[in-house]
C-alpha cells in the first residue's frame, strides 16, 4: 500500500496509458498533474469529491470545458450524458461498496472523456469503478483509447446489474416459496425492499439507455473518435439487461398481488366465522333479552324450573339457527 503523502487533491488513484507499447503505469500517491500527461499517452485521474480542493484542481488542467468541470463537480443524483466538441462528459449511475461487502445501494459516478483522458469523479467508493480497476491490473495492455475505459466502466456496471438481478432473483424465489406455501405467511415486509431496488433500477437504466441512444446519434464532428461504436454496444447491452429487470419487476408485482389475493382470502375467511358466530350467537341473545326485560307476568317467573327451561329454549334457538344456515347451504 503507498503511504506516501498525496500531492493530488482528491486523488484515489490515477493510470497513464501508453498505446504504443501497450501499458498502463499507475502513479503513486506522490504523482503530480505534470506527471500525467507525456507524449502519446493518455490518463485515467479518478477524484473523490469529499476533497473541497477538486474544483481547484480541475481548473488546472487543460482539455476541460467549464460544462465538463460542472459535470465532474456536481451534486445532482440523476443521469446525463453530453457529447460536446469532442468530448464526453455527465454523471452515470452505480452501485456503492462499503469495506464489508458490495452493497445495492445506487451511488453516482461524474466524468468527463477526450481523446486524451478520462477523469471520474464520485463521492461514495462504486463497485463497477473498483472492478474495472481491477480489469486494468490484469491486463493493463488492452486498451488504448479513454473511450475504451469509458466502455469497460458502463460493462462493469451491466454486470453489477446482472450480480444484483441474480441476488434479488434468488430472494423472490424463496418469498415465494412461502407465499405458495400451505401455511399462511404475510411476506409483503419482506418484499417491499426487493420491489423498490428493482424498480430504481429500472428507472435510472432506462435513463442511461435514452441518454446513450441520444449520444450516438450526435454529430460524428462533436463527438470523440470510436464513441459511435461503443455507444451502439453499450446501448445493446444494457438492453438485455434491462429486459431481464423489467422480468423481474413484473414477477415481484405479481407476486405482491398474489400475497393480497391470500390475505383478502383469509380476511374473508375470517369474516364468514364471524358471521357464523354472530348467528348462532342472535337466538340466544333474543332468548336472554326477553326474560331480562323489566316487565310482569313472564314466562317461567314463577316456579322452580324457571331457570331450566330458559336454557332449553336458548339451546333450541342455537339448534334452530344451525338447521336454518344449513338448509339455506351457507353452512
Amino acid at each position: 500500500m503507498d503511504t506516501l503523502p498525496v500531492n493530488i487533491p482528491g486523488f484515489v488513484w490515477a493510470y497513464r496509458f501508453s498505446p504504443g507499447e501497450k501499458t498502463a503505469v499507475r502513479l503513486n500517491n506522490s504523482a503530480t498533474v505534470v506527471d500525467l500527461t507525456a507524449d502519446n499517452c493518455f490518463y485515467w485521474l479518478h477524484l473523490n469529491l469529499v476533497d473541497a480542493r477538486v474544483p481547484a484542481l480541475l481548473d488546472t488542467l487543460t482539455g476541460l470545458t467549464e460544462d465538463a468541470k460542472s459535470a465532474l463537480t456536481t451534486r445532482d443524483t440523476h443521469a446525463t450524458i453530453t457529447v460536446d466538441e469532442q468530448m464526453l462528459y455527465g454523471t452515470l449511475v452505480d452501485c456503492q461498496r462499503d469495506f464489508a461487502e458490495d452493497t445495492s445501494n445506487l451511488g453516482w459516478l461524474h466524468f468527463a472523456m477526450s481523446d486524451r483522458f478520462i477523469i471520474t469523479t464520485r463521492l461514495q467508493p462504486l463497485r463497477s469503478v473498483e472492478r474495472a480497476r481491477a480489469l486494468i491490473e490484469k491486463n493493463p495492455g488492452k486498451f488504448s483509447r479513454p473511450v475504451d475505459l469509458f466502455e469497460l466502466l458502463v460493462i462493469e456496471f451491466q454486470r453489477t446489474l446482472i450480480a444484483i438481478v441474480i441476488e434479488l432473483t434468488d430472494e423472490l424465489n424463496l418469498i415465494e416459496d412461502f407465499v405458495y406455501d400451505n401455511a399462511p405467511r404475510d411476506e409483503r415486509r419482506r418484499l417491499a425492499p426487493v420491489r423498490r431496488t428493482v424498480v430504481r433500477l429500472h428507472r435510472h437504466l432506462r435513463t442511461v439507455l435514452a441518454l446513450m441512444r441520444r449520444a450516438a446519434a450526435a454529430d460524428e464532428d462533436e463527438m470523440p473518435f470510436g464513441f459511435d461504436d461503443v455507444a451502439r454496444r453499450l446501448t445493446s447491452r444494457l438492453e438485455t439487461v434491462d429486459h431481464d429487470i423489467y422480468a423481474l419487476q413484473d414477477r415481484a408485482r405479481l407476486l405482491h398481488e398474489e400475497i393480497d389475493s391470500k390475505q383478502s382470502s383469509e380476511t374473508n375467511r375470517h369474516l364468514y366465522l364471524l358471521s357464523i358466530m354472530t348467528a348462532f350467537l342472535l337466538p340466544p341473545t333474543l332468548v336472554t333479552g326477553f326474560f331480562g326485560m323489566n316487565t310482569a307476568n313472564l314466562p317461567f317467573a314463577v316456579g322452580d324450573y324457571g331457570t331450566e327451561y330458559a336454557v332449553a329454549l336458548i339451546v333450541a334457538s342455537i339448534a334452530f339457527a344451525w338447521w336454518l344456515l344449513r338448509r339455506v347451504d351457507i353452512l
